[in-house]
């Protein structure tokens, strides 16, 4: 599909529960990794988010300073369109920024504001 982007993800969004909320439908993705980052969990206190999610407390990505760090997750094919639900999704504590993955990949993903 054109207008296709890669996003990211190392949290919530990978929830069956939290795709279907935002996205309105399950995504595919593979196992990649975010390279020079590690994460600590920050509480959120978006009340709707914290439903769509069940959880209280969300893992945020930040550069560790460290190129051997790196943060373990999943990495979906998803239209611009659902890239804007998930801006809407995200809290703003969080950013999304343009990276690239350990397999190479181009990817959005939101970070640590």
């Amino acid at each position: 599909m054109s207008g296709d982007v890669w996003l990211f993800s190392y949290g919530t969004l990978q929830q069956d529960e939290v795709q279907v909320a935002t996205f309105g439908r399950l995504l595919e993705g593979r196992r990649d990794a975010l390279p020079g980052y590690a994460t600590s969990l920050f509480e959120i206190k978006d009340a709707e988010v914290v439903k769509t999610s069940g959880k209280t407390h969300h893992f945020m990505a930040r550069p560790s300073g460290n190129p051997s760090d790196e943060v373990p997750g999943v990495v979906f094919r998803i239209t611009a369109e659902e890239l804007a639900a998930a801006d809407t999704y995200e809290v703003s504590d969080y950013k999304r920024i343009a990276v690239r993955l350990t397999s190479g990949l181009e990817a959005w993903v939101y970070v640590g504001a």
